[in-house]
């Protein structure tokens, strides 16, 4: 049932619908009793496994369009015309990848997401446009202090992390592709009077995440640790991020879909903010806990590029919308060891 103004009913038109944001994100749209148009190129591992749990779990409400909006496409527009609300959640997402291959990352982040907001500005009714951007396009944060403890590095200047003013530094490909995204994102809303939204996201982990060791770190942490896979720290394992349990993303989402309007032109940091802040040793601590055995694991060169520390200011995002996160990590780390557990076939190589 396509949505209007007057019925309670929205079409969401979710890009990378069969990843691991997408899915979970899916599930609850079609859960709530409204419909979705999926847009993938189903490129990522686990993407067709998640499309076919979808379309189990729901024989309708689904539309799937199997697309790379990397290249025009005349379908991109009827995606735009099903859609009440656009949420662009497709891209290239590690950094490593952007380095081997610029291009590739230019095509999909930069370019893919220009092609989307062409075909949103040509579309009959203009649905309104929320752009998963990244915390990576603060760059390496060099200026800041960072201090450290046995466990853990901080930033003793920002306790609760990185708000939306501060200067943008595009870093690595990665960086700059999605940078320059979330540039025009803004500047179509500025130009063209579309409703869009940026978010700038950081660690989301959860279930239905088929983590690699370049990107879903905390789920590959998991995957590994259960599987019993070596795992290797790059750099001290004092490093980093606050990370936030999908649910409460998906809540977000939800929330926000209701009054796109309200928001238009907004910048929103989104993560689990200092309140879930964790290294990478106190997140293998924590999995310990959980499995009751030590993890083996082994030490690598340091990234290029990686932040020490990256904690999201969450601060905006609550007065803006009233949000926010309810999962502890405790409690959202035990949900994926579970559901890894339940799953492991999913897993084996």
């Amino acid at each position: 049932m396509s949505g209007t103004a007057h019925s309670m009913t929205k079409t969401f038109g979710i890009t990378g619908g069969a990843g691991f944001i997408g899915t979970n994100f899916c599930d609850r749209v079609l859960a709530s009793g409204n419909s979705v148009v999926i847009l993938d190129d189903l490129s990522r591992p686990g993407a067709g496994r998640n499309l076919t749990w979808l379309n189990e779990r729901y024989p309708t409400g689904i539309d799937f369009m199997e697309i790379d909006i990397s290249s025009t496409n005349p379908h991109l527009q009827s995606f735009t015309e099903k859609s009440d609300v656009i949420f662009h959640l497709a891209g290239q997402v590690a950094v490593t990848t952007s380095v081997q291959d610029p291009m590739r990352d230019f095509e999909v982040n930069a370019l893919g997401t220009l092609n989307l907001l062409e075909a949103v500005r040509g579309s009959s009714h203009r649905p309104g446009f929320v752009f998963v951007s990244t915390n990576k396009v603060y760059g390496g944060l060099e200026d800041l202090e960072v201090r450290e403890t046995d466990d853990r590095y901080y930033f003793p200047d920002l306790p609760v992390g990185i708000a939306e003013d501060r200067e943008l530094d595009f870093h690595s490909p990665y960086g700059c592709s999605k940078g320059a995204a979330d540039q025009y994102v803004m500047d179509y809303g500025r130009s063209y009077g579309l409703s869009t939204l940026v978010l700038r996201q950081s660690c989301i982990y959860g279930t239905r995440q088929f983590g690699i060791e370049d990107q879903g770190w905390v789920a590959w942490f998991v995957i590994a640790a259960v599987t019993g896979r070596s795992l290797t720290l790059y750099g001290t394992g004092k490093q980093v991020r606050d990370i936030l349990y999908i649910d409460d993303l998906v809540d977000f989402f939800l929330m926000i879909s209701d009054n796109i309007n309200a928001y238009r032109g907004e910048v929103l940091n989104i993560g689990g903010g200092a309140e879930r802040a964790v290294s990478l040793l106190q997140l293998l601590k924590l999995i310990e806990s959980v499995l009751g055995r030590k993890i083996p694991i082994e030490f690598g060169q340091a990234r290029v590029g990686d932040q020490p520390v990256y904690i999201s200011d969450i601060g905006k995002a609550t007065s803006v919308t009233g949000w926010v996160p309810k999962v502890s990590v405790e409690e959202g780390v035990l949900k994926l060891v579970k559901w890894v557990e339940d799953n492991k076939f999913l897993f084996a190589t």
